[in-house]
């Protein structure tokens, strides 16, 4: 009878943890979910009135193509299951395998989502569509799955060769950095937007809408704690630590970002985004004074490489600094894992550096030249950028035959 007793309670230990480890992550999914609405109004805010609502409409239609690229494709690329199986296969573990879906997707149409940024005024919409498929089915998905889930045997020849595999907790490169690393490629093959330079100097296209701006940068900055702590997929792998790190570069790149870049609203709102990048991947081994140093160093890095970008390189026209934002700080956010994630820095340990740099390099590699290929194919066959009048005229109305404002 006692047994009898045990099994049951066993049982239902074990139903609840299954129901509270798909909920937490479920929750997860939703916080990010609404990071995509942070990256909606980033951009609304960012964007010349013109093309405010083309900015709208491309966040969601891209989380859109994305669901269905990852859902039939990428997932299974990255972790070798599919979803084709009978509804009552799905549902064990009460669908825990669903909902891990669900939050894995929603990191993964961050990249088209990121690439939006970078890209905004003067695309064509379904190219840029079609390139989000291509994106989120086989590139993002084919490094994630080497990262995350071991595939090729990438990571065990690290941990081999250099006593630990790549460390990327969050994302820094396999989210971040990808997603940054690929706009690179399609901001260089779209050019700059018309009346951007004159006679070698840059023309201000100053911000439309600074309140949707700090909008969309708070939504970010809410939804990345779940982003960052929920990327431990089940309550028992929860760290505190991670909520802290995040909290601490969060301010660090706030800071830093205020003063270099000399109170200006649009870099101040971006250095919170900045150093959050940089922290995804050591945030759960490093220290949170080191998490403050990381993050500030990130907040400095925006701003000065994206001044220098849009001042110095015509043809590079960035218009939310996604390149140096998502790309360069997460490069920087891998390599300072191997810092200050190390035992002698205050860190857990657990680390290779020569591991971290491998890694690195190798997701810069991979969207770099995945990028170009899924944008050049593309920008031979179709085309990648509106013609003159249309941009002119702007996104809005060109694509979506409407302004953000009715007195436009």
């Amino acid at each position: 009878m006692e047994s009898l007793d045990l099994t049951g309670v066993n049982s239902a230990v074990e139903t609840l943890m299954s129901g509270t480890n798909t909920l937490f992550i479920l929750l997860g999914a939703i916080m990010v979910l609404l990071m995509h609405g942070g990256f909606a109004f980033l951009e609304v805010g960012t964007v010349r009135h013109k093309n405010q609502v083309n900015a709208l409409v491309k966040i969601l239609t891209d989380f859109g193509v994305s669901t269905l690229a990852y859902f039939f494709i990428g997932y299974q690329i990255a972790y070798g299951s599919n979803f084709f199986a009978g509804a009552s296969e799905l549902t064990v573990n009460n669908g825990y395998e669903l909902v891990k879906f669900f939050f894995l997707l929603t990191f993964a149409a961050a990249i088209p989502a990121i690439v939006s940024g970078g890209i905004a005024e003067r695309a064509k919409f379904y190219p840029f569509l079609l390139a989000s498929f291509l994106i989120v089915a086989f590139v993002y998905p084919f490094f994630e799955g080497i990262i995350w889930n071991g595939n090729y045997g990438f990571q065990s020849w690290l941990e081999e060769s250099y006593g630990a595999g790549f460390h990327d907790f969050a994302g820094s490169i396999v989210v971040h950095g990808v997603g940054g690393w690929v706009a690179f490629a399609a901001i260089y093959l779209l050019g700059s937007r018309n009346g951007r330079y004159r006679n070698g100097k840059v023309v201000a296209f100053a911000p439309s809408n600074i309140p949707f701006l700090a909008l969309g940068a708070w939504i970010l900055t809410v939804g990345w704690f779940g982003f960052n702590v929920m990327s431990a997929q089940t309550v028992d792998g929860i760290s505190g630590l991670v909520a802290v790190n995040s909290l601490m570069a969060m301010v660090g790149g706030t800071l830093v970002a205020m003063l270099v870049g000399k109170n200006d609203p649009g870099f101040i709102h971006n250095g919170p985004l900045a150093g959050l990048v940089a922290v995804c991947a050591g945030s759960d081994i490093m220290h949170p004074i080191g998490s403050l140093v990381v993050g500030g160093v990130a907040g400095a890095l925006f701003v000065y490489v994206f001044t220098l970008a849009q001042n110095k390189f015509s043809k590079f026209d960035d218009v939310l600094g996604v390149w140096p934002l998502h790309g360069l700080c997460g490069v920087w956010g891998a390599i300072a894992a191997g810092i200050f994630g190390s035992e002698a820095m205050g860190g857990l340990g657990g680390v290779s550096m020569m591991a971290q740099i491998i890694g690195t390099v190798a997701g810069v590699v991979i969207a770099v030249g995945g990028g170009f290929i899924v944008y050049g194919l593309l920008k031979a066959v179709a085309g990648l950028r509106l013609n003159e009048e249309d941009e002119f005229n702007g996104a809005d109305l060109s694509i979506h035959k409407i302004s953000s404002t009715c007195d436009d």
